[in-house]
C-alpha cells in the first residue's frame, strides 16, 4: 500500500493495525513522492495495482501497467448527478468541503419545484453548513486538503465573475494562514457546458439546474465521461427506479446518495474507473481465473 504524501500518516496507521492482524508479508506500506507511484506500477514483480484518485492520474496509472500487461483497478473522480432533490441534499453536496468523489456535484430540480428548492437549499446551507476548523464548535466542513486543490478551488471561484453564472448562493475564498477555508456556493442555472457543470471542482461550489423531461434529464446526467454515482429524488419510488436503472453509474441510489457497505461492490462506469471494490465481486478483482482438466481414466 502507498500512502499518498499528503497525508502518509493514516494509512500508515492503517497498515500498523493491519500488520497486527493479517500474517507476516501479507500487507506491506511503503511512502515516498509522486515519483514511487510510477515505478511501482511500471515494475515487473508488481502483479496488479490498485489505484484510487483522479482520472487523469488513473490515465498514467494505466500506461504504466500496460507495460507489463498487469492488471489494474481503478476508482476514479466523479460528478455525480441527483435528480427529483430534497433539502437533505445539501449536506451530501458539502460534506467533507466536497472532497470525495461520491458525493453530489450535480443537482437536477423538476422545474416545477425549482424555485422553491433553491431558496431552501440556500437558507439550509447558510444555517447549518458551517465552514471552519474542526475543533470549532458546530462546524460542518473543514478546510480544503492542500494547496494545489485549494488554488483549483480558487480559480473556479474566478470563474463565476469571469463568466457571468448566476448566483443562488454567494461563497467565498478566505485568505487565512490558518488553514485554506473556503465558504459554499451554488450557482443557479449554469450552462450546461460550462465548467462548474463538466468538471468536478472538489471544492465547495455545486450546480443547480432545473428540468422538464425525465429523457432530457437522464441525458443530461449521463452526457459527462464520468460515472461513479448517481441519485434520484422522489415520492414515486416506481418511476425513481425507472429513472435510476437508465443512469449510467457505477453505484445509483433511490432517495439517498453515498450509502456504503463493505458487502455491496463499488466502482464506476466510463471514465470513473474499471472493475469493481468490496463485496465478493471486489476479491476476484484481486484473483486469477483458472480452467483445470483432469482426465482420470487416461492410465486404465
Amino acid at each position: 500500500m502507498k500512502p499518498s504524501p499528503y497525508t502518509p500518516y493514516c494509512d500508515l496507521k492503517l497498515g500498523e493495525i493491519a500488520m497486527s492482524i493479517f500474517p507476516q508479508g501479507v500487507l506491506q506500506v511503503l511512502s515516498g513522492n509522486d515519483d514511487l507511484g510510477p515505478w511501482m506500477a511500471a515494475h515487473p514483480g508488481v502483479d496488479m495495482v490498485s489505484f484510487t484518485g483522479s482520472i487523469r492520474t488513473g490515465k498514467r496509472v494505466a500506461g504504466s501497467c500496460a507495460k507489463t500487461l498487469k492488471k489494474c483497478l481503478l476508482e476514479l473522480g466523479g460528478n455525480d448527478a441527483a435528480i427529483k432533490c430534497l433539502p437533505k441534499i445539501a449536506t451530501l453536496a458539502f460534506l467533507n468541503s466536497e472532497q470525495l468523489c461520491m458525493l453530489v456535484k450535480r443537482i437536477y430540480v423538476h422545474e416545477k419545484i425549482y424555485d422553491t428548492f433553491r431558496d431552501a437549499m440556500v437558507d439550509f446551507t447558510k444555517n447549518h453548513i458551517k465552514t471552519g476548523g474542526g475543533f470549532e464548535p458546530d462546524i460542518v466542513v473543514g478546510p480544503v486538503q492542500n494547496k494545489v486543490q485549494y488554488e483549483l478551488v480558487k480559480d473556479m471561484y474566478a470563474q463565476i465573475e469571469k463568466c457571468g453564472w448566476n448566483v443562488a448562493l454567494q461563497g467565498s475564498v478566505r485568505e487565512t494562514s490558518k488553514g485554506y477555508f473556503i465558504e459554499p456556493a451554488s450557482i443557479d442555472n449554469p450552462p450546461e457546458d460550462s465548467r462548474v457543470v463538466m468538471e468536478e471542482p472538489f471544492g465547495l461550489i455545486v450546480p443547480l439546474l432545473n428540468w422538464s423531461s425525465e429523457d432530457d434529464v437522464i441525458d443530461r446526467a449521463n452526457a459527462l465521461e464520468t460515472g461513479l454515482g448517481a441519485s434520484v429524488w422522489s415520492k414515486d419510488l416506481k418511476r425513481a427506479e425507472q429513472m435510476g436503472r437508465c443512469l449510467s453509474a457505477g453505484s445509483v441510489w433511490i432517495n439517498s446518495h453515498f450509502d456504503v457497505a463493505p458487502n455491496v461492490p463499488s466502482g464506476g462506469h466510463n471514465q470513473s474507473g474499471i472493475g469493481m471494490e468490496w463485496g465478493i465481486e471486489g476479491f476476484k478483482q484481486y484473483t486469477n481465473s483458472r480452467s483445470l482438466w483432469v482426465w482420470k481414466k487416461v492410465f486404465e
